[in-house]
């Protein structure tokens, strides 16, 4: 049985012709699919077209974590933390096989312009653990001396280390998180094709928007879908799509900025855990270092960004940048490009002059105890709604005075929901942690306009229950049920490793990729694992290029590059066969991979070194 195939696609675009929706997405990364999840749920005939593949543009490209903002709390902005832990608490609860809890380690350093000082970072993990309500659990932070530190991480720089400190976080798979959101849509009805783009709007005589002109970017053909409300979550694109039919007028509202992150051999670097600390550089920046499998990467750059949205690179001065910081702190390291295994560039949507939430006191000075305290009983004030935010607002700026011009780095993550005078939504900015809580906010206001406009009620689906597809499992239970899952995937003839590797991957799922050995044997030049999960990610995940495969339904690309070459040919006639390619389709796509891998591996700049 296809659930979200090729033909599923085809079938979906049908039908999007056919009706008038309730509600039309444009953008398939992880806002839409946030929205296009609670709108199914929720009963809503819903749409949603993206132009690449799911979570191509940006959820695929982040530090993938879900990450607490610890850094905000150098800036004060206790409600992007606060908002963001209890989210990520949600996150878990809702996707349990995908985001797994980790300690994060923080070494101080004595340096100008550091972010932190010992006395600083206690304070804000103590805020954190409060935030997080993990304070008194085994998950609350831990301050390190300097020996501790050292003895966790022997590789890491011992001159001007001050001690550190260690407290909760989350590993992520973004891009995994975006296709489990956009299959239960898919199962609660909404009609959803990858490689479809928006490229006009259709509207009424008041010039009000009411649909889209489409262009089916497989066979270049166009067509319209009508819907009463459209909602634009396009990320980095947002402009864009508003702008499509406001030439006069272009909204200009978003500021990206260009992250890179790098990937080496985990003998490269050894850490036993995320590690997250200042460039050393005096610039502002804070850098992670995450192990992943058998690697280590590193990153980010955060640098605002103007070309071609579709294509961000990774540079030689981002390069040089980060081989900079991390063998400044990793003496020993010494990783030069050649050691660079993959890479990969990324946008971050962030929306310009966001003061939604935006305290950027940057004067790192001493701060008076009674201020501080003064600040710290505001905040468990506000988080008892004892206090207002513009109490604790007084608070931060009673102690931080200095606004200065922001740098990229320091632009706070907020996100906006417009609604344009011709109808258009847009919901923009924000980070993936926020996703369900952004499109739980676009979500109210469309059912209110639903109600008003069109008499058509609804009542939203309580998305911080309703589990992602793949996440059917006990959140305070997962590693035992993903064990037994294992066991499952042993008796399709799977080795163990095999059967749990799987399991992590597609949680509830699992047993569904399993089933599949009933019916196929390992294809010629692959493993039984690697039949089954191509076959699920092309039946059940709308798979239909190698790059979709080695790149966004698994990691491969990324995290296991030096076993990639041998399984192009295989995975790729495998594909051929399934999916009915013509040899000039296999050679586009086979080129297409090449162009992806030569990026990723920086051939070029390795050439020209």
């Amino acid at each position: 049985m296809m659930k979200f195939s090729k033909e599923t696609r085809q079938r979906a675009i049908e039908k999007l012709q056919e009706r008038e929706l309730d509600l039309l997405i444009i953008g398939g990364g992880i806002t839409g699919a946030g929205v296009a999840i609670q709108a199914a749920a929720s009963g809503l005939e819903t749409g949603l077209i993206e132009m690449q593949d799911f979570a191509e543009g940006t959820s695929s490209r982040s530090t993938k974590l879900v990450h607490g903002g610890i850094r905000y709390l150098k800036q004060f902005d206790v409600e992007v933390v606060s908002d963001t832990v209890k989210e990520r608490a949600v996150v878990q609860q809702i996707a349990p096989h995908i985001p797994k809890a980790d300690r994060m380690l923080l070494p101080v350093y004595d340096e100008p312009n550091s972010t932190f000082s010992m006395f600083r970072l206690k304070v804000a993990m103590d805020l954190y653990d409060l935030l997080a309500g993990v304070t008194g659990t085994p998950l609350a932070n831990k301050e390190l001396t300097k020996e501790e530190v050292l003895e966790r991480e022997p590789q890491i720089k011992a001159e001007g280390l001050l001690g550190g400190g260690e407290y909760l976080d989350y590993i992520n798979n973004d891009a995994r998180l975006v296709i489990e959101n956009i299959k239960r849509a898919n199962e609660d009805g909404a009609l959803v094709a990858s490689r479809v783009k928006a490229v006009g709007y259709l509207k009424d005589e008041n010039g009000k928007v009411t649909g889209v002109k489409a262009e089916d970017v497989l066979t270049g053909k166009t067509f319209e879908i009508k819907a009463r409300i459209v909602i634009n979550t396009t990320g980095p694109w947002s402009d864009v799509v508003r702008n499509m039919d406001n030439a006069d007028a272009p909204i200009l509202q978003m500021r990206p900025t260009k992250g890179v992150h790098l990937v080496v051999d985990s003998s490269k670097i050894k850490v036993p855990n995320a590690t997250y600390f200042d460039t050393g550089l005096g610039d502002g920046r804070m850098v992670f270092v995450i192990p992943r499998e058998n690697k280590t990467y590193f990153g980010t750059t955060d640098t605002d960004y103007h070309e071609d949205l579709a294509h961000p690179t990774v540079t030689k001065e981002d390069v040089d940048y980060l081989l900079e910081v991390v063998n400044n702190r990793f003496p020993e390291a010494k990783i030069t490009l050649a050691d660079i295994e993959s890479s990969w560039a990324g946008l971050r949507p962030l929306i310009s002059g966001n003061n939604a939430s935006d305290y950027n006191g940057g004067d790192n000075g001493a701060i008076s105890d009674e201020s501080f305290d003064n600040l710290i009983a505001t905040v468990s004030r506000y988080l008892n709604k004892e206090a207002s935010r513009d109490d604790v607002t007084e608070a931060i700026v009673s102690i931080e005075s200095n606004s200065s011009e922001k740098s990229p780095s320091t632009i706070s993550r907020g996100s906006a929901l417009d609604i344009d005078a011709n109808g258009l939504v847009t919901l923009a900015g924000g980070k993936i942690t926020d996703y369900r809580k952004m499109a739980e906010g676009a979500m109210q206001a469309i059912i209110e306009i639903l109600a008003e406009n069109y008499g058509r009620r609804y009542t939203l689906v309580n998305s911080k229950t309703y589990p992602v597809s793949g996440g059917e499992l006990n959140p305070s239970n997962v590693e035992s049920e993903l064990e037994t899952i294992a066991s499952l995937g042993v008796k399709r003839g799977l080795e163990l490793a095999d059967a749990r590797y799987i399991a992590n991957v597609f949680g509830s799922n699992a047993p569904r990729v399993y089933n599949l050995a009933k019916d196929l044997e390992a294809a010629e030049g692959l493993s039984l694992r690697e039949t089954l999960v191509l076959h699920y990610t092309m039946r059940e995940e709308m798979v239909l290029t190698p790059v979709d495969y080695f790149l966004r339904r698994t990691n491969h690309l990324l995290f296991m590059r030096e076993t990639l070459d041998e399984l192009i040919a295989p995975i790729s006639n495998e594909m051929a066969k399934f999916l009915g390619w013509t040899d000039e389709e296999k050679v586009a796509h086979l080129a297409d991979l090449d162009k992806v891998l030569a990026e990723s591996d920086l051939r070029a700049m390795k050439e020209a070194n």
